[in-house]
Formats: C-alpha cells, sequence, structure tokens
C-alpha cells in the first residue's frame, strides 16, 4: 500500500476515535457494507484502515461516510492526515485533560460532602445535584452519545458497558434526590469519578499509543522539504517533489540527502544510523549511492539523483513499516474470538451478580446495585484489544530502527516457531563474486604468475578473469600489452606476451594439451580443490608456471550467523547449485553440518517443502534475486537486500544491511515480540479473570470484601495503560546478536 490512493485501489485511512477491540469491529463492519470494498483490516493502535477496493464502483468519499456512520472521526489518507491527525491528538489530550480536572474538582467534593454530611431533605439532594451536573453533562454526555452510536450501529463497545454503569447509577441517584429511594441509593460521586476514570485511562492510552508510531514519525522527520540542484548551470533550491531522476543536487556538510543518488564529484562522511542502524558514519565517494535522509557529516557532495517521490529507499521503508504496523499475525485471532462474546459474558456476569445477591443471598438491593455497576465497568476488552497491535507496532518500529523491515506482522510469528534455518549459498553465505584467494608460483614470483595471467585475461569477460584482474589491480600490478588473444571455449584463453605464448585455463584443458610440469603440482592442485576452489592454471610456451585459487568468499559475519542461530537451538542448512566437493568446503568454513548441493534455482523450494514435510519450521535465507521461490514456500522468508532495494517481494522479512547477523537479530526481535504479546495476552486474560469475579462480590462472603464501582473505574482504566507501557518496553529492546558485535 502507498498511503494514499493508488490506481490499484488500495489506500490508507486514519480514523480517530476508536478505543477498543469492538470498535475496531464495528468500523470494519460500516466499511465492508461499501459496494466495492473487496477487504479492511483495522489497526486500533495505529488508528488506520487498510482497505482493498474497485475505484470503479467506490472511493474515499463513500469510506468518510461509513466511518463517521459508525461514529468515528475520518481523518483522510494517510499522508493528508500526517499534520491534521497531530492536530487531532493535541486537541483530544486537551480536552481530556479538561475533563479530567472538572470530573475530580467535581467528584472528590462531591464524596467527601456525602460521606461527612448526610442531612435529609430535598433540599440538601438538589444542591448535591446542582454542584454534580457541570461535571455529569461535561464528562458524561460524550460516553452517552458514543454509547447511543454505537447501539444504533448494533456495536456493544466499551462506551456502551460504561454508559450503562454511569446511567444506572445517575438513574438511582436522580430516585435518591427525588426520595423515591433512600439516601444511601445517591451515587452522584461514583457518577462523575466513573467519567473521570474513564478520561484518565484513554488520556494515558492515547498518550502511550502516540509514542507506539514513534519509529514513522522518526522516519517521516528524516525528509527534507526542500533540495538544491544544479540545472542551467547554477544552484537553485527547489521543493523536494520537484526534484527530477537525473537532477544534479549539492549537498553541504551538515545538510539532509534529500533523495537517492550516485555520487559525482566530493566525499564526505554519512551518518545512515537511521536507515541502516550502522552507528558508524560510511565514507562515501564517487561512483558510490547515497541514500535520501541521511546526514551529509563533513564535506561537499554533488550527486546524480537516482530515486525521487515514492521510489527513494525512505519512502519504501516507511510504507513498508506502516503496512506491517497493521499486520494481525494469528495470535490476535484468540483475542478477537474472545472479544466478540466478551461484553454479552460480562453483561450476563453482571445481571447474575445483581439477582444472585438480591433474590437469592438475600443482601439489600443497594449492595445489588452496586454490585452491578462494579461489574459493569470493570471488564475491559480494551487491554484484549490492544494487547497485539501496540506490541506489534512497536516491534515492528524498532526493527526499522535497526535495519530490520518486517513485511508482514505473521512473519513475527512464524519466526518465533522456527526450527531451521535454510542458507542459499552463493550471494548470501559469500559475497557473490569470485576473488582469487591463492598464487602459488612455479615458475617465477607470484607477482610475474598474476601479471601475466591478469594481462591475457584483461581480453575476456569470463567472472573468472574478472576475479584474476580485481587481483592485480589491488597489488597495483600493471599490465603489459598481449597479441593474438584467443579465448578457447569452456576451457581458457591464450595470447603471445613478450614472446611467450601464455595460456590460462582449466585442469582438464592443461592435460589435453600435454602441459609439462602438471605431476609437480598435483598436492598443491588437490590442496585447493579440497578447500571449494576453482583452480586456474597458468603456463608459459606450454610449462606450467603457476596456479591460481578462486574462490567466493565466505562473507565476515556468516560463520558468526550461523553459530547464533545453533546457539538459539536451530537447525542450519545450506541449499546450493554448486557440486558436492565445492559445497562441503563452503559450507565447512561456515561451520554448517547440513548441506543441499547441485539444486538447481527453481527446485530450491522443493528442499524447503521437504524440510517443512518432516516436520520442520524452515526460514529461507536469500538474496531475493534467483530464490523467490524458495523464499515464498519458506514458512519466513529473509532476504539480504544490501542497500538500497528494499522492494524484494519474496521476503516476510527485508535486510537492509548486507550483514547475515542482521538475520539473527531478525529472528531475536520476533521472539522478543511474541514474547511481549504472550505475555500481554495474560495480563489481559488475567485482569478479567480476576477483577471481574472480585467487582461481583466473589470475596464478600468469605472476608467481606467487596469493590465500590469508583474503584473499579479505574482499575478498568489502568488495565490499557500497563498492556500499552508494556509494549513501549520493547522500543528499548536491542537483540543479543547485536550487543555482542557492539
Amino acid at each position: 500500500m502507498t498511503g494514499r490512493e493508488t490506481p490499484g485501489g488500495k489506500v490508507e485511512i486514519k480514523i480517530g476515535g476508536m478505543h477498543c477491540a469492538m470498535c475496531v469491529q464495528a468500523v470494519e463492519k460500516s466499511l465492508k457494507k461499501v459496494t466495492g470494498i473487496k477487504d479492511v483490516t483495522v489497526d486500533l493502535a495505529g488508528e488506520q484502515a487498510f482497505i482493498s477496493y474497485d475505484r470503479e464502483r467506490t472511493g474515499l468519499e463513500e469510506m468518510r461516510k461509513a466511518v463517521e456512520a459508525a461514529g468515528y472521526q475520518y481523518h483522510g489518507t494517510a499522508d493528508e492526515a500526517e499534520e491534521r491527525g497531530k492536530e487531532a491528538r493535541a486537541r483530544e489530550l486537551r480536552t481530556r485533560k479538561w475533563r479530567i480536572a472538572v470530573g475530580f474538582a467535581t467528584g472528590l467534593p462531591l464524596m467527601a460532602a456525602m460521606l461527612l454530611l448526610k442531612p435529609p431533605g430535598l433540599a440538601w439532594g438538589l444542591g448535591l445535584l446542582a454542584f454534580a451536573l457541570p461535571g455529569i453533562v461535561f464528562l458524561g454526555f460524550p460516553i452517552l452519545r458514543a454509547a447511543f452510536r454505537s447501539l444504533k450501529n448494533r456495536s456493544l463497545n466499551m462506551d456502551v458497558m460504561y454508559a450503562l454503569g454511569i446511567g444506572v447509577a445517575l438513574g438511582s441517584s436522580l430516585l435518591a434526590v427525588l426520595r423515591l429511594l433512600p439516601h444511601d441509593f445517591l451515587f452522584l460521586d461514583t457518577v462523575v469519578l466513573l467519567a473521570a476514570f474513564l478520561n484518565l485511562g484513554k488520556y494515558l492510552e492515547a498518550r502511550a499509543k502516540g509514542r507506539t508510531s514513534d519509529a514513522i514519525r522518526k522516519l517521516l522527520g528524516l525528509r527534507p522539504n526542500t533540495a538544491i540542484v544544479v540545472r542551467d548551470g547554477r544552484e537553485r533550491e527547489i521543493a523536494i517533489d520537484d526534484v527530477r531522476v537525473g537532477d544534479e543536487i549539492v549537498v553541504r556538510p551538515g545538510e539532509k540527502i534529500p533523495v537517492d543518488g550516485r555520487v559525482v564529484a566530493g566525499s564526505s562522511s554519512v551518518d545512515e544510523a537511521m536507515i541502516s542502524g550502522e552507528p558508524l558514519p560510511v565514507l562515501k565517494r564517487e561512483g558510490d549511492e547515497l541514500i535520501g535522509g541521511t546526514i551529509n557529516k563533513n564535506g561537499v557532495l554533488r550527486f546524480t539523483a537516482l530515486r525521487v517521490g515514492r521510489e527513494t529507499l525512505l519512502a519504501q521503508i516507511i510504507q513498508l513499516v506502516r503496512t506491517a504496523q497493521g499486520s494481525r499475525p494469528p495470535v490476535q485471532r484468540l483475542a478477537d474470538r474472545v472479544v466478540t462474546v466478551f461484553i454479552p459474558i460480562i453483561l450476563v456476569i453482571a445481571t447474575g451478580a445483581f439477582l444472585t445477591w438480591h433474590f437469592l443471598a438475600g443482601e439489600t438491593f443497594l449492595f445489588a446495585l452496586t454490585t452491578l455497576i462494579a461489574v459493569l465497568v470493570i471488564a475491559c476488552p480494551c487491554a484484549l484489544g490492544l494487547a497485539t497491535p501496540t506490541a506489534v507496532m512497536v516491534g515492528i518500529g524498532r526493527g526499522a530502527e535497526l535495519g530490520i523491515l518486517v513485511r508482514r506482522g505473521e512473519a513475527l510469528e512464524a519466526a518465533d516457531k522456527l526450527s531451521v534455518v535454510v542458507f542459499d549459498k552463493t550471494g548470501t553465505l559469500t559475497a557473490g563474486q569470485p576473488d582469487v584467494t591463492d598464487v602459488i608460483s612455479v615458475a617465477g614470483t607470484d607477482d610475474e604468475i598474476l601479471r601475466a595471467a591478469a594481462a591475457v585475461e584483461r581480453h575476456s569477460l569470463h567472472p573468472l578473469g574478472t576475479a584474476i584482474g580485481r587481483a592485480a589491480a589491488a597489488r597495483s600490478l600493471g599490465l603489459p600489452d598481449v597479441s593474438a588473444f584467443a579465448t578457447l571455449e569452456g576451457e581458457g584463453v591464450t595470447a603471445m606476451l613478450a614472446g611467450e605464448q601464455i595460456l590460462v585455463g582449466s585442469l582438464p584443458f592443461f592435460k589435453r594439451r600435454d602441459v609439462a610440469g602438471l605431476s609437480v603440482a598435483v598436492s598443491d592442485i588437490e590442496g585447493l580443490q579440497d578447500a571449494g576452489k576453482t583452480v586456474v592454471l597458468v603456463a608459459r610456451n606450454d610449462v606450467l608456471a603457476g596456479i591460481l585459487g578462486v574462490a567466493d568468499v565466505l562473507k565476515p559475519s556468516a560463520g558468526a550467523a550461523v553459530a547464533a542461530f545453533k546457539g538459539m537451538g536451530l537447525d542450519v542448512a545450506m541449499i546450493t547449485g554448486d557440486n558436492a566437493r565445492s559445497a562441503a568446503a563452503v559450507a565447512g568454513q561456515a561451520g554448517i553440518g547440513r548441506v543441499i548441493a547441485q539444486v538447481l534455482p527453481k527446485d530450491k523450494a522443493r528442499e524447503v517443502q521437504r524440510i517443512q514435510e518432516n516436520g520442520g519450521v524452515a526460514a529461507f535465507v536469500g538474496d531475493g534475486i534467483n530464490d523467490a521461490p524458495a523464499m515464498a514456500q519458506a514458512d519466513i522468508g529473509i532476504a539480504v537486500a544490501g542497500g538500497t532495494d528494499v522492494a524484494v517481494e519474496s521476503g516476510d522479512v527485508v535486510l537492509i544491511r548486507d550483514d547475515l547477523l542482521d538475520a539473527v537479530a531478525a529472528v531475536q526481535l520476533s521472539r522478543k515480540v511474541m514474547g511481549r504479546i504472550r505475555w500481554n495476552l495474560f495480563w489481559a486474560f488475567a485482569y478479567n479473570a480476576a477483577l471481574v469475579p472480585l467487582a461481583a462480590g466473589a470475596l464478600y462472603p468469605s472476608l467481606g470484601v467487596r469493590l465500590p464501582p469508583a474503584v473499579a473505574g479505574l482499575a478498568m482504566a489502568m488495565s490499557s495503560v500497563t498492556v500499552v507501557s508494556l509494549s513501549l518496553l520493547l522500543k528499548k529492546f536491542v537483540p543479543p546478536i547485536k550487543r555482542r558485535a557492539s
């Protein structure tokens, strides 16, 4: 999704006024009634809805009407609502603070007066009512109005529950004021304090929920508003939206890099910490790529814009995080099912407690009524509804800060259940390009052998020839000119150098040509082959002169990542198209004992499927290019993007940095988030399981303990705040592998 209306018929809209899982269901139900809407997912923590729809049959105006008909506020598409949402949240917090102040300023004196002074008479009751009335109207009317809208839309939510509790208390109080009931039924202080506690809970919850979006706000804050471009030979400052691909842009020290591009002049250190999680600045020179939103530190850079607008890495990350934060892992289904029947069950418990105490236990009508109110206001599906989305939102945001992009909330749960991690070899465990690792001279020096081979291979396009050329350049070996160059298809190359014929090729080719001196080099050749390296031979005038070992070397983090996965109790395997001998050598260097070799790219998915059929929950770690089928088959696909390509559709998790330790960190983060979700759900269930019976008077017969309605209201308010606060602790989580690396 793009965060705004798109040609593909997907949109993300912001919604205000949702407070519990029943609100989510009400909004989803209302939106799904709109003709042309195909699918709706509403995120309570993010206060947003992700909608797939047919643009020819419906549009944003119909969505707005559906949201408002359900009794909630439509704030526009995600991009439109950024500033509007900030203003709306600030306005809501200010209003709630005033309501809290008025509630306690009215409720506490009322409580004191009703406890200490109880003179009979209509005038006293009317005086208390007159004092309480402003607080009742200011605090209670919005709750009653929201409950009316919910009932009108046939939705039972916490507004309905609280309105019932307040309504019963208020009705009892009015009858007591009119002396139709005894003075003990005067609950005016309870009415005001219940509304005050509800507003306090929603105020604290709103503040806490606002912090769950900190990662997105930080990412949005990276976007500069302007850029300095060079047009017609002059530097001019233009709006960021007016930058075009191909523009030459100037960035001075301390400025943010506006868009993605490639350096054409200058050098400077660039702080990429917010994008990649890498704490140290990265030196950028001519030819290096820059990421929009990162900070230029100490030099002037000129670069050409490569990606602008929604195509920049930063824009892709923001959208990936937004979409993932609104997704629901399967564990949420349990809470959703419970919430569906929660309020009807609570209504049954409240009514049952009232009837039981008054008619069966013989308690006073006042006691039974107090119990009814306490049960209505203490029950809280809000905590159940917030347990999963807040943890997912904070966890995915924390992952983005670490350079780990989780595309779907479902991936968190899959990663938590992993038993096997399968690595692709080339480009994942290894660097993805061959390098010369060994130079063994038979006749002449190492540099002479490498220079001759590179001079001949300079005219070849073979990857092995390119590797030999890079090795010579690394040693600053000047390359002489050659003549009579010829390629011997699939076997090697030959050329004339300083009057000598230089031959560079494979062992079988040298044997067929009867090159002299091979027998004395057998042990060296076999040693390189046993190490999984490709052997390239060099000869002068058909006499062996030297041996080169070429290999796709392991990434520096490969061994540590494999060891870390094993330390987490996971099996590790490697899949490759290479021959068994070469594959075993690479796997041995990485510490992998299970090797599946000579597998074509199209068959990798089948091998992953075999692991799953044997009971394994598999992650596939690949480079996201030819590994797409295997990633799609795996329970979780981890794509090593390694730079600016985060649009790896096959990856459930995308690693911005080319560092396999981040794959370990992704699994550790997932386990932490799922652990926090389970703890949140336990708290939410335990809270209701313990306090609802207490409010119903479970301890009254044995201990004489009962829960006053005002205390029940405070407990309800604190339950949601506790769940959100537990989720916010994830903001500080550092994966153990990251702590060790630092």
